[in-house]
């Protein structure tokens, strides 16, 4: 592997994995030609793999007289396995199940499962489509009205949600010949009707049981497959939409290491993972050929040694090894959670298989048998039946309604269509709060063993600091630099120092603590957008002194763009790690919440992110809660994206609480993007924004001595080390009470409450004391705590329906570890003259309905008597 790019990492090493069931019935069994499909969490689920139909039995064999094997005892059986809880589960949906059958076809769209086609004891089973509705704990089964002809009855052919809209079918075997058509059908659009597609470019031959999968960016790969004469294909070819609803193949580059059919193949990322398989006449693939990876981005095939230049052979094999023994197999199912691939069944030689296998798209291989979530995910098993497995998590979105829609990655639900009743749907904050809650308890397992929330006596945690008497290396600077609120026109000019004595909310206590630690640092390279998308984005948005609101209000990128930015963006956050590493100086910013009016006026106050600017000797942190509640949360999302890019070791993003479409679909983000895109497109992108917000980072360690996040460590952190254990990507409502704490918690009122207390944002939420801040820093050898998620008079939030008349600041950490706070005060009322505001009049009254529902953010230290505080203040 000498030579190889280190981002090029080589295919990963599969192992058997225990899992666990309650009876005999809820175990899958062996089984071969069946589909294992990767469904979001719900409200009441974690993540979960849903295994559907396959034979069980073969005929034949070494025990009989006739040449050959014939699979039999084919089923419509549905199993769903919990990578939460590692536990298999048989289940019975109501209505009119699928007939019996084997090499069929399956895609996920969200909470559903959509199955197609595929051959049984009667024959080949027909052309409809069957939805399995799993959003709810009353599993049911629809068939679908499609109108018009389809791709008919089929089996051996491929399918799957492509740019989270378009179901595609490809390829198969129709009893008659082999085939080579495409076709799609539109989720989005009714009545349900397929097309049958005329794809331009190099066009893949027919072939019959190749593997299909769609990547996160929009494009299917279709891998492999036998073609008209029996023989085995190694080609691969990418189908893609353009803009202008043109189809494309592409062939994909690079040497396969091996011709195959009957194998398995699923994206993680812009890696293709591609197991097992069969050569002429049924023969297993064996050796290092078995296990694959065709990595996208580089246009590259590898296999465990690193790039393939010539296809493998099995010629010179000469050790066993029992990792690559135990991938010679064919007819087997794959599918993706997070960074993990899983495997179930297969056939190999007269032998059908019911092991469980997985691996991990990582540059490392942990100890795979070790529990990737912390302590408070694992679910307690009584009585279990043992077998092989392990988790991680992803996430898709379904409608209410039942119809196909595109997935929303990390969301509980496609939300009711109309603006009017997303309207109604944002009164009630701590119902939002309280449903994520109560999914994540449903998700999640026991407390954990580490901490215990017990009376006011627990412990909890805060904002600024601990207390110890040792090394004093991050100090507070006595004074901050302030943009006087008189500064209308050129702010530039009006800039004073002012004693922090003099804010009045600065209230909060700093004593520095002795540090010693060390955290690996990693390096990734830039992740271009297509065509320099980012930069074009950059010279549109990042203008600090002269950006004006669009005086229509239309958002000046399409969907597609979007979605190659999110594309662009969401690998590097793959590369990095869950807990940022990073070294003085950093620009600090807290809560943005859509104000890029204000963004740019901190910009250009105190310097911007480019080569203009300071960005060649200062990192940005921006500490999350990018949309709602403003007007701008397109452009400040699509800016800071476009910066993560261009700038990738030097921007950084971590997640806040309002990155989560189960949050974001009611204060704001969802209603502008159906605004600003029109409501297909909207959907779309703010879907595709929050599949993207699962993978951000959640925290970040400045010089090992501060430690930045946006909420608080709560009831449940007690170690940097469990925030590092959360894997990504990951949900809301899938992800543990530490999650919880660091997104939504915060610290006591004020310094004389220790302890932990209810925090008023929703139930289950807490707040904690500076006591729980000493101990966190003592036991991690920190010095600070740095987090946002509150309005304070002299910190950072403005919102929609007008302004708390708070300052907006951001934290300059220095090279010395001093910290600095820079402010700007708020800019007088606008004038309501067209003349002298042109857009600010247009962009006061397009979210004003929904901003009725919404009371303003209580400012810290400032509760507002007249406000519930179980209202929308606090969320």
């Amino acid at each position: 592997m000498a030579g190889l790019k280190p981002w090029l990492y080589p295919a990963p090493t599969y192992k058997t994995l225990e899992t666990y069931w309650d009876t005999d019935d809820d175990a899958p069994g062996p089984r071969c030609g069946h589909t294992l499909t990767a469904i979001s969490p719900t409200k009441t689920h974690g993540p979960r793999l849903i295994l559907f139909g396959g034979a069980t039995a073969i005929e034949g064999g070494a025990s009989s007289s006739a040449p050959g094997i014939r699979l039999a005892g084919v089923t419509n059986s549905v199993h769903s396995y919990d990578v939460l809880t590692r536990k298999w589960a048989r289940l019975r949906p109501a209505g009119e199940p699928p007939s019996v059958r084997a090499a069929h076809a399956a895609a996920a769209v969200g909470t559903m499962v959509v199955f197609q086609g595929g051959i049984g004891p009667a024959g080949h089973s027909t052309d409809d489509l069957y939805v399995l509705d799993l959003t709810n704990d009353k599993y049911k089964w629809h068939r679908v009205v499609v109108q018009g002809s389809g791709p008919g009855p089929r089996y051996g052919h491929v399918i799957d949600l492509v740019a989270q809209r378009y179901l595609v079918t490809v390829s198969g075997n129709d009893g008659k010949r082999v085939l080579s058509d495409a076709w799609a059908l539109d989720t989005a659009q009714k009545p349900y009707a397929w097309q049958k597609l005329n794809p331009e470019g190099d066009r893949p031959s027919a072939r019959m049981y190749a593997t299909a999968s769609a990547r996160s960016d929009g494009m299917l790969l279709l891998c492999g497959g036998r073609d008209t004469s029996g023989a085995p294909l190694a080609d691969a070819y990418g189908l893609l939409m353009h803009r202008n609803g043109q189809w494309e193949w592409t062939l994909a580059p690079g040497v396969s290491p091996s011709p195959r059919y009957q194998h398995a193949a699923v994206f993680v990322g812009a890696r293709l993972h591609v197991t097992g398989g069969a050569l002429r006449g049924g023969r297993a693939i064996e050796g290092e050929a078995s296990v694959a990876v065709l990595d996208t981005a580089a246009g590259v095939w590898l296999d465990r040694n690193g790039l393939v230049t010539s296809p493998r052979t099995n010629k010179g094999h000469a050790e066993y090894d029992p990792s690559l023994e135990l991938m010679r197999r064919c007819r087997h199912a794959s599918a993706s959670v997070g960074v993990r691939i899983y495997i179930y069944g297969g056939l190999k030689g007269d032998m059908l298989l019911d092991d469980f296998l997985v691996a991990e798209n990582s540059a490392f291989q942990p100890d795979i048998n070790s529990p990737i979530l912390t302590s408070d995910r694992a679910s307690t098993i009584t009585s279990p039946k043992l077998n092989q497995s392990n988790a991680s998590l992803y996430s898709t979105t379904p409608t209410p309604d039942g119809r196909l829609e595109a997935p929303s990655f990390g969301a509980t639900s496609m939300d009711k269509s109309s603006m009017e009743k997303l309207a109604e749907a944002s009164a009630a904050e701590a119902e939002a709060v309280s449903a994520v809650w109560q999914a994540m308890q449903a998700a999640s397992a026991a407390p954990s063993d580490e901490t215990s929330v017990s009376d006011d006596n627990s412990q909890a945690a805060e904002t600024i600091s601990d207390g110890s008497d040792t090394e004093a290396d991050v100090r507070l600077h006595p004074r901050a630099v302030v943009v006087a609120k008189e500064a209308v026109g050129n702010l530039g000019g009006m800039v004073r120092q002012l004693s922090l004595d003099q804010f009045e909310n600065e209230s909060r206590r700093m004593v520095p603590v002795n540090n010693d630690l060390s955290y690996p640092t990693r390096k990734f390279t830039r992740q271009k957008s297509p065509q320099g998308l980012h930069k074009k984005i950059i010279s549109t948005l990042l203008r600090p002194r002269n950006w004006k609101a669009p005086a229509n209000r239309r958002f000046f990128l399409d969907s597609y763009e979007v979605g190659e930015l999110c594309y662009a963006a969401e690998q590097i956050f793959m590369q990095e790690p869950t807990v940022l590493q990073l070294k003085a100086p950093v620009k600090v910013f807290g809560d943005l919440h859509g104000q890029f009016g204000d963004l740019m006026r901190l910009f250009d106050e105190y310097g911007f992110p480019s080569t203009a600017g300071d960005i060649t000797y200062i990192d940005y942190l921006f500490l999350g809660d990018y949309v709602d509640r403003g007007q701008h949360s397109l452009e400040t999302i699509t800016l800071l994206l476009a910066l993560k890019i261009e700038y990738p070791e030097n921007v950084h993003l971590i997640r806040g609480n309002h990155e989560a479409a189960d949050i974001n679909a009611l204060f704001g983000f969802r209603l502008e993007c159906i605004e600003r895109m029109g409501e297909n497109d909207g959907i779309w992108a703010w879907t595709r924004f929050n599949q993207l917000f699962n993978f951000l980072p959640l925290a970040a360690l400045i010089e090992k001595k501060i430690i930045c996040m946006h909420g608080g460590i709560g009831r449940s952190i007690n170690s940097v080390e469990q925030i590092e254990k959360l894997e990504r990507p990951i949900t809301m409502d899938a992800g543990s009470i530490i999650l919880m704490d660091l997104l939504w918690s915060d610290p006591t009122e004020n310094d004389s409450i220790e302890g932990l207390r209810p925090n008023a944002r929703g139930p289950g939420l807490v707040t904690f004391g500076p006591d729980r801040v000493t101990d966190f820093c003592k036991k991690n050898k920190l010095q600070l705590i740095i987090r946002a998620h509150e309005c304070v008079m002299d910190g950072f939030e403005r919102f929609a329906q007008g302004t708390a008349n708070n300052a907006g600041a951001i934290l300059v950490v220095g090279r010395g570890l001093v910290v600095v706070p820079k402010l700007i005060h708020p800019l007088p009322p606008p004038l309501q003259s067209p003349e002298t505001s042109p857009d600010r009049t247009l962009e006061d009254t397009w979210m004003q309905e929904l901003n009725i529902q919404r009371p303003p953010t209580p400012t810290r230290g400032r509760p507002q008597p007249d406000l519930d505080r179980n209202s929308l203040a606090y969320i």
